[in-house]
């Protein structure tokens, strides 16, 4: 199979495919106990899903996870590093009983990444290789106003609550929608808040005005707190108010723990069609004449719909002999930017154009250097694209997403 591949640097066209490997992972440590003990470093040889597992034993939150290795008594914690930096990194606490082996409960809100465990000392393991995690089963969809049960001490009081989805991407232009409508007095004006799954908290609040009795009422939201995406994961709308007879109202307490409540993704996986990995030498890192495959081939018929895996402003848009018609988008909300090759037309965006979570923005080809129809995908971390950036490996991103989306 013929493959992209351009001479290093910043290459005429903007494009130079140099197929590096990615920068190692931080090494492990030795911590000294008190007294001088020494504390072995743990280390970790496989992970696999025992428990709670999604199909074909892949791990999703809420599973239970097996950590196979030595020196694993000491530990403490472990976290899930999430798909880069350290904004969706997850930890949990575990107790081991054994030197070889322990296990740990997938937090809610965990993406998917290395896993890296912790002693009570310090010293931790070498990460491993990314991990997929699935998000859970998704909640009851509740797309239409119906009555919240619970109120019943208040016979005079009807609450109706409702939301346009159960499943919601950052940077998406269909932001989730949750609708109110309450018959009957209150006290107060109610207050919204989006609760977060994996630890309760409420992570915004709205302070609607006062709606006449039997209005309805609705609130939207993008997937932001202020400027900045919020954590992937399961989060609900809850709404609070005072009734005139005194009591409370709070709909999350009415008996129903996930009414109004939804996930919230980060990417959609970019080919809307049949597709597959394709064959030995498709994958990151395989070896080429002289260079290394810098990302990940995902086949589908040509004139497959491709969209925005994270939506973001256009940085590059050009046509190159090796990688065709080609795309690159600095994804809003992260340092990484995405690439998109070997598309069948032109993309009708521009440089500088913004584009949005699950906009189309082109179709699969097979222009450039290409053997066959299908995507040529690269993640870059930051400073960026040939802007002394570095590729990492795009296919557990890639796998993550395919689940969901």
């Amino acid at each position: 199979m013929r493959e992209t591949h351009l001479a290093a640097g910043r290459c005429a066209g903007a494009l130079c495919l140099s197929l590096g490997l990615l920068a190692p992972v931080a090494t492990a440590q030795s911590t000294g106990g008190g007294g001088g003990t020494y504390v072995a470093t743990p280390k970790v040889s496989k992970v696999t899903c025992v428990r709670r597992c999604a199909s074909k034993a892949r791990a999703q939150s809420g599973s239970t996870i097996k950590i196979a290795g030595s020196g694993l008594a000491s530990v403490a914690t472990v976290r899930f590093d999430g798909s880069y930096g350290r904004g969706d990194d997850q930890s949990v606490s575990v107790r081991s009983h054994s030197d070889t082996s322990l296990a740990a409960r997938v937090p809610v809100g965990a993406v998917s990444g290395p896993v890296t465990v912790v002693t009570a000392a310090q010293a931790k393991s070498k990460a491993t290789a990314p991990l997929a995690i699935l998000p859970p089963p998704p909640p009851a969809p509740n797309p239409v106003l119906s009555v919240v049960p619970g109120f019943s001490a208040d016979a005079a009081l009807r609450v109706e609550t409702g939301t346009s989805r159960t499943r919601a991407y950052v940077g998406a232009r269909r932001a989730v929608t949750y609708s109110y409508r309450v018959t009957g007095a209150l006290a107060t004006p109610p207050t919204v808040e989006l609760v977060r799954a994996s630890d309760g908290a409420p992570v915004k609040t709205w302070a609607p005005a006062t709606v006449p009795s039997g209005e309805v009422q609705s609130i939207s939201w993008d997937g932001r707190i202020g400027r900045a995406a919020a954590k992937p994961g399961r989060y609900s709308f809850r709404l609070t108010a005072a009734t005139a007879a005194g009591a409370e109202l709070r709909t999350a307490q009415a008996g129903d723990s996930e009414r109004d409540a939804f996930d919230l993704y980060d990417n959609m996986f970019p080919v809307r069609g049949t597709h597959d990995y394709g064959e030995k030498g498709a994958d990151f890192g395989s070896g080429r004449a002289g260079h290394r495959h810098q990302g990940q081939d995902v086949f589908a018929s040509c004139g497959t719909p491709l969209v925005a895996a994270r939506g973001g402003t256009i940085k590059f848009k050009q046509y190159h002999a090796a990688a065709g018609n080609y795309l690159v988008i600095d994804a809003a909300g992260t340092d990484v930017d995405y690439a998109y090759m070997h598309l069948a037309e032109p993309s009708p965006f521009r440089v500088g154009d913004r584009v949005y979570t699950g906009q189309r923005i082109g179709a699969v080809g097979d222009t450039g250097n290409a053997d066959g129809c299908h995507l040529h995908f690269e993640l870059w971390t930051p400073p960026g694209w040939y802007d002394g950036g570095k590729p990492f490996d795009p296919l557990p991103s890639l796998q993550a997403w395919d689940g969901w989306s």
